[in-house]
Order: C-alpha cells, then sequence, then structure tokens
C-alpha cells in the first residue's frame, strides 16, 4: 500500500486521504495513518505544486541554470563536505552527485543572468575542492518531473510522416 499512496501523491498531493482510499479499495483511516507514518519518518518531505512560470512572462521567471561541478573527494566523506557546502547557497535549488566528467550537477536561480554569473564567479568556482564548472542557462522547460508544460496546439499530437 505504501508505494501505491506514493504514487498516487507524487500524480497529485492535493488529494485527500478519503479519496486515496477510495482509489485503493482501503478504509480512510488506514490511509491517513500511512501518510502520517512517511511524514514522520522522512519519506514524504514536503508537498508542492509544479509551476509553468512561461505564462507569467520573462521579469516574473528570473533565470535558471545548469551548473556542472567538478570538485576533489576529500578524505573519509568523499563528496558529501562539498556538495553541502554548495548546496546550503540559497541560489542552489537542487545538487545530485554524477557518474562522468562532472561530479555535481546543480540547479541555480537567479534574478538575471548576471546574478548567475556573480554566483559562480565569486561563491561557486573560488571554493576549495572546486577544480571547475560549466553553466547552462535554461531557456525553455517543455517537462518537468513527468507534467508537460507547453500546451499542445491541438488534439493531434503525432508527428507527420515524409517520405
Amino acid at each position: 500500500m505504501t508505494e501505491e499512496i506514493l504514487e498516487i501523491l507524487q500524480r497529485d498531493a492535493r488529494l485527500a486521504p478519503g479519496e486515496i482510499a477510495s482509489m485503493l479499495g482501503r478504509k480512510p483511516e488506514e490511509v491517513r495513518r500511512e501518510i502520517r507514518r512517511l511524514e514522520r519518518e522522512g519519506v514524504i518531505l514536503k508537498y508542492k505544486a509544479v509551476v509553468n512560470r512561461e505564462p507569467l512572462g520573462g521579469a516574473a521567471r528570473g533565470v535558471r541554470a545548469l551548473i556542472e561541478v567538478k570538485t576533489a573527494p576529500q578524505k573519509d566523506v568523499g563528496f558529501d563536505r562539498v556538495a553541502e557546502r554548495i548546496y546550503l547557497f540559497p541560489e542552489v535549488k537542487s545538487c545530485v552527485l554524477l557518474s562522468g566528467g562532472y561530479d555535481l550537477l546543480l540547479t541555480v536561480e537567479g534574478s538575471d543572468i548576471q546574478g548567475i554569473a556573480d554566483f559562480v564567479a565569486q561563491k561557486l568556482a573560488p571554493m576549495e575542492h572546486v577544480r571547475g564548472t560549466v553553466t547552462h542557462f535554461l531557456l525553455k522547460k517543455y517537462k518537468e518531473d513527468g507534467d508537460i508544460l507547453v500546451r499542445g496546439k491541438g488534439k493531434d499530437r503525432r508527428l507527420a510522416v515524409t517520405p
């Protein structure tokens, strides 16, 4: 039941325990108890909305960037200590450890391009154990966390077949 509840809440966190219980053929109190347990144990951290800022216009959106970070792992803690120092910056919205040519991938928000540039130049790049960065500015989001953010031009979304 736990996985089913989590999948339902990830699709729509606004559903009440009674609605979820109905979907699963369970009692509402049983679902309510399970949700409280998952919250208490830190499995469910918070509930949030998926927001498409595109219709608000450029000024309301700010600027987002993906920043690849090459770091030097530290003895006994690996990448964890440098990752913690980085993810505590308020500009950093997400921080994940990667395989491949770079070690960390950050999602960073700023009011404008210069704000992101200042963050990289003044806070991120000078940090001890940071060996290099590559910044990619996000131009448009089409899909996020499984949710399509662009509106279709019609119901038929198939690609045209050409000879």
